[in-house]
Formats: C-alpha cells, structure tokens, sequence
C-alpha cells in the first residue's frame, strides 16, 4: 500500500486559516524558542567556565555528532511510523536536556574549578539535543505536507519561515534576558516548560496520517534510495549544498559571546540581542515573502541573497561597535532569510510525499548540522588566527562558494519555481 496523497487544506483562503497548520506552527515555535534559548545559555555558561572560543566551538561538535550519527534513522523512522508520535517524542527529549542543565547550573552536577572547569556534563546534555533535534525537522516537514495543499506551500513556507525566524528572534533574547537577571537555571528552567508546551501542540493536531505501509523497505536500501533522489536531482542538491557551505563558512554567531565580551564590551543583554539580529532580519523578509511569493528568478535570487550574507558577515567581524555590529548581523538575517523560504520552497515542491522524512533529514544533515561544524569551524579558525580573521576570511569564502555554485548548478541559477509544480 502506498501513502495517500497530500489531503486538501481545510480552509480554501490562506494557510494562516488553516488549524491545522496553525498548531504545526504554535509546535515549532515552541520547540525553536526552547532549543534557542538553551543554545545562548550554553554558550554563556561555557565561556564563563573556560573563557576560551575553542570551547565555544566543541559545543557545536558536540551536538554535530550525534545528529549526524541519527539523522539518517530519524528520517527513516518518520516516513514508516506516526509522525506526531515522533514529534511528541522528540520535545520530551528537548525537555530532558534542560532539566540536566538546570541541575547542571544549581550545582547539583558539579563543573570544578576556574582553573580546572569540567565541562562535560554540559557537552553530554548538548549530545542529547542532536539526537532529538534530528527528528524535530523532519516531522514537520512532513506535516506540512498533510496540513497544506500544493498550491499553498511556497506561502506555508514562507509563513513557516516567519515562525521559524521569530523563535530565533525571541530565543536568544529570552535567554540573554533571563541569564542577566534570573540566572542560567531559571533560562534552563524556561527552555523545559517550552518544550513541554511543544509536546502538547503537537500530540493533541489534528491531521491525517498516511497510511502505514504493508510491506516495508529494509532500512538502508531505504535510506539510500532518499540519498539517491538528493544527489540527482541537481536543483535540490545545488540549494542544499549552497546553504550548507553558506552557512558553514559564515558561522559567526556561534562566536558571539567572544565578541560581546572582547570586542564589543557588553553583557549578556547584548548577546541575547546581538543573537536574535539574523532571526529579525529573517522575520521582515519572511513576512514580504509570505504575501509576495517569489516564482521567476527564484534562482538568481537566492544565489544574490548568499552572496549577500557572506558581505554582512565581512562587515560584522571588521566593525568595533555594537550597533553596526547588530545592523550586519540584522542584514546577514534579510539575506539568510530569502534563502531559507526559497530552499524550503524547492525541498516541499520537489519532494515525493513518501520520501518527506528521509529528504528532510538530508536536508537537516545539509542545513543543521552546518550551523554545528560551523560552530566547530568558527572556534578552530578563531584560535587559529584569531576572532576578526577567522569570521571575515569565512565571508570571503562564502562569495567563492556562490559563485562555484552559479557555474556548477546551471539549472538552479536559471530556476523558475513555477517549472517544480
């Protein structure tokens, strides 16, 4: 038995009438504003341990790792079993995470010394968000597909875009807000409730689950057949591959608590509001999307938008002061945002319904993990030449990946969504 076809929206006007697709959203706000708000945490915590941007960067290794080790089975899983279940699964584990932390910043797991820090128990706690954080993606992605007919995915994603963003915006604001005044428990604390809240948005939506099917591939005949359509399909690949590397090389904010310390001279306000500058400049251009669709030119426009974010991520690691800090990170966020609803739009148009869980996990192995080995990257490079060179040589590089990808992936340069309906 093959899975049903993707049912017509309950409401003929818009995604945003849809209940359905409004609980999809109310889910992943949730769990982004719990995952945010413990990232910028973390990395505070760290750095006040170690004060070295290395370890900044072995936070990203640490969740990188085990998400790459079950993306591919999480995608797999939420092609075969019930996707909400999955969901509901997943924030239980988000919730797990932030009540180690909040042990963590009690003091009931100790972390030595400034001389001699242990960080560990907080890298475990990390490890255990890449595991859950690869199945978050992929259901919803999968969702979507049952909750939205065809004709409205590119505005669904550009609206999923505007949530998606907005839980980077008020994430790490949050956060920095509630460490400066509350305290790392009470933000740990925060991130736990939230990601219960996300347990129940997803396990009371209503939505229409696609047949299980009777006969079931072996997992890595299945997982390989996800592979094969990325890999040959040269749209879809080039705008993965131009995010990933984007995203990579241009992985600055990973180190901001270095920079609001050293260079810009502020607390942990600022880097709560440096933090959500990208989100916000992704929410306005989320927003414009969402009602202005972009179809011609698609390709065009979203290799001009990386290049874009590469040129901000220049100016922010040459500026010494805060606000023009915060205005290149507000402008990497328009660029990055055009970025993220067209890349959406091209996963949900190209992607058989069948395959939504194993293409998204690909997508997440392209797209999330590279903030983490950005992470990773940005903390090497930082300590290898230090905090400016590192994030403006990793700009530079991201106009060179642009235009490698322009000349490799014809096809995408010259995209018209309309030819992926």
């Amino acid at each position: 038995m093959r899975p049903g076809p993707t049912p017509v929206s309950h409401s003929p006007t818009g995604p945003l009438r849809n209940r359905a697709f409004l609980g999809l959203l109310s889910y992943r706000i949730l769990t982004i504003l719990s995952y945010q708000i413990v990232a910028v945490t973390v990395g505070w915590h760290v750095y006040e341990l170690t004060r070295d941007p290395f370890s900044l960067g072995l936070i990203g290794l640490a969740e990188v790792l085990p998400y790459f080790c079950t993306a591919p089975f999480a995608g797999y899983l939420v092609d075969h079993l019930p996707r909400r279940k999955l969901g509901l699964v997943a924030c239980l584990g988000l919730a797990l995470t932030a009540s180690i932390l909040v042990a963590v910043a009690l003091g009931w797991i100790p972390t030595g010394t400034a001389a001699a820090p242990r960080t560990w128990p907080i890298y475990m706690a990390i490890a255990l968000t890449g595991v859950v954080r690869a199945f978050l993606g992929p259901v919803y992605n999968a969702l979507f597909a049952r909750v939205l007919p065809r004709d409205q995915f590119a505005r669904g994603a550009g609206v999923g875009s505007v949530a998606f963003q907005l839980g980077l915006v008020l994430g790490p604001a949050i956060g920095g807000v509630l460490i400066g005044w509350a305290g790392k428990d009470v933000a740990y604390a925060t991130a736990m409730v939230l990601a219960l809240a996300g347990a129940l948005a997803v396990g009371v939506l209503r939505v229409t689950e696609p047949p299980m099917l009777l006969q079931r591939a072996p997992v890595f005949a299945s997982i390989h057949e996800g592979l094969r359509f990325v890999f040959g399909h040269q749209i879809l690949l080039g705008a993965l591959a131009l995010d990933m590397f984007a995203v990579l090389l241009g992985g600055a904010v990973s180190l901001l608590p270095a920079f609001i310390t050293e260079i810009l001279d502020h607390g942990p306000e600022g880097l709560g509001t440096l933090r959500a500058m990208p989100a916000l400049g992704a929410v306005t251009v989320g927003l414009w999307l969402a009602r202005r669709p972009p179809t011609r030119d698609a390709g065009r426009l979203l290799l001009l938008a990386v290049a874009g974010f590469g040129l901000c991520i220049i100016g922010f690691g040459l500026s010494t002061h805060f606000w023009l800090s915060a205005a290149f990170l507000l402008g990497s966020g328009l660029c990055d945002g055009v970025s993220v609803v067209l890349r959406s739009t091209i996963l949900q148009l190209a992607t058989p319904d069948e395959m939504r869980g194993r293409v998204s996990s690909i997508n997440g192995l392209f797209i999330g993990s590279s903030n983490e080995l950005g992470a990773f990257y940005a903390g090497s490079m930082a300590r290898l030449l230090g905090l400016v060179p590192a994030v403006v040589f990793g700009g530079f590089m991201t106009l060179v990946v642009v235009g490698a990808t322009a000349r490799l992936a014809p096809r995408l340069r010259r995209l018209d969504l309309r030819e992926l309906h």
